[in-house]
């Protein structure tokens, strides 16, 4: 029922009718089982792009610079991997979706213990506005690098892009899906540019291809980290809960030709939409590569030489250092603009994903402006204490702070969906096949693995930000 103010209320208890994203439900048509290939593809593609931006999100661009610059294309199987990985995931959360008809969150409510609803969506919270304090900063250091805008007047304008967010949900879900779509075009033309139009940066693609074909690690402890880094920065937790729901725009049927035909086009979807987040991903990569790979340090016009090791604020020096190594200032004028897309296109989806978990555990509807305004507020809070106590070259820190959070959490999310989508109680017929299966569950390991082994590096790291430096 709506409280005082009028800006929530719950459903009852037996989730009967109860859905998430209630304005954006079962709003986009889907044409006969007739109708042609390319007509169910337009009418089932979109969800799984929304999805990809939080794999190109602002938290994956220091970890692609720094692993280009330091070690070539070395890790760009790492990154083919993460994107693999990630691939398997979304189609798994898809088909959870389009079968039960209940988005992840919706599940864990349903089948789980009671008790476990509020634990669940507490952490849900943390990783979404971890995520968000990337999407803020990356929007924020945009600002600053195309405006002059001071960084903590530029983390503060971010939190009007709330108003961004009501507008698009008021104009429909195919709206929002073509929005997002510009935003991810934006970001790959950029570095389209960057890499194939500049003379300066001609990628060896032999070197590129060795590197795909033939991967390995060193005994190199900086090297293994950045490789999970890599990883954890690619699979999002709250990816798997927003894409669960975000299948379910479509005007959905019980049949089984009908469940068919969706998981087919879905699958498509989110195939040909995480390959373009894995180029995306690899253009980072390889921008460095060309660029930084090499140097001890790079020349900034008026200032000190900038040394290159793991302190390096990989985003700033990007940008500061694109125009002159290249020799035009459209390097450095485009990687800002793909760096705003992407902190923009995040930020939508982000907010997105915090009413799925709200609605889905908790039963409450939050009107789309007041779950952004508490979702951002979350976020920028620490930002920007952080940013006035120690300055600007602290936004790689809260990057890294942002990262370890979501490492947390993302095992949290992918057990219960493989749980709930390896079964036939839940799933019928519709149960994962082999492949998927097999898949699933290996990567769904391999992520907690590395993840743990990753942990007390990736604490201490956090307490250093939290903490502040100290004193030698």
């Amino acid at each position: 029922m709506p409280n005082e103010c009028g800006t929530m209320e719950t459903t009852n208890n037996t989730g009967a009718g109860a859905r998430s994203l209630e304005g954006l439900h079962g709003t986009v048509e889907v044409p006969p089982a007739t109708a042609g290939f390319w007509r169910h593809l337009r009418a089932f593609a979109g969800p799984a792009f929304l999805v990809s931006v939080g794999y190109m999100d602002p938290g994956n661009w220091a970890t692609d610079l720094k692993a280009g610059a330091l070690y070539r294309y070395e890790l760009l199987w790492v990154v083919a991997l993460s994107s693999f990985m990630a691939v398997i995931l979304q189609i798994i959360s898809a088909r959870l979706g389009i079968v039960t008809g209940k988005d992840l969150a919706q599940a864990c409510r349903d089948y789980y213990p009671g008790w476990t609803r509020w634990p669940n969506w507490l952490f849900c919270e943390l990783a979404i506005a971890a995520c968000d304090l990337a999407e803020v900063l990356g929007s924020a250091v945009a600002l600053n690098l195309l405006f002059h805008i001071p960084l903590l007047w530029a983390v503060a304008i971010t939190a009007f892009d709330v108003l961004l967010l009501l507008t698009l949900q008021g104009l429909g879900m195919r709206f929002i899906e073509a929005i997002i779509v510009v935003l991810v075009g934006t970001i790959g033309a950029c570095y389209y540019i960057e890499i194939f139009v500049l003379p300066q940066t001609q990628p060896d693609f032999a070197e590129m291809g060795r590197a795909l074909l033939s991967p390995g690690l060193r005994n190199d402890e900086t090297m293994i980290v950045l490789a999970i880094g890599i990883i954890g920065a690619t699979v999002m937790p709250h990816n798997l809960y927003l894409h669960s729901a975000l299948v379910q725009s479509r005007q959905a049927r019980t049949d089984e030709h009908w469940i068919r035909r969706a998981n087919r086009f879905n699958t498509i979807d989110t195939v040909a939409a995480l390959s373009v987040a894995f180029l995306v991903n690899a253009a980072i990569l390889v921008l460095a590569a060309i660029v930084f790979h090499g140097q001890s340090s790079v020349e900034i016009p008026g200032q000190e030489p900038v040394p290159l090791n793991d302190d390096t604020d990989w985003i700033q020096v990007a940008y500061l250092t694109l125009a002159p190594l290249l020799g035009t200032a459209l390097a450095s004028t485009l990687f800002a603009v793909a760096l705003l897309a992407s902190g923009q296109s995040s930020t939508i989806t982000g907010t997105l994903a915090g009413q799925v978990v709200m609605e889905g555990f908790m039963y409450w509807r939050v009107r789309p402006w007041v779950r952004r305004l508490m979702t951002r507020l979350i976020a920028i809070v620490p930002a920007i204490f952080i940013i006035a106590s120690r300055g600007e070259r602290s936004v790689t820190d809260l990057i890294v702070l942002s990262q370890v959070v979501l490492a947390m959490q993302l095992p949290f999310a992918m057990f219960p969906l493989l749980h709930f989508t390896s079964s036939r109680k839940w799933m019928g017929t519709h149960a994962l096949g082999w492949f998927l299966l097999i898949a699933g569950w290996t990567s769904c390991l391999l992520i907690t693995a590395l993840d743990i082994y990753g942990l007390p590096r990736a604490f201490d790291d956090a307490w250093k930000v939290i903490v502040g430096p100290t004193s030698p």
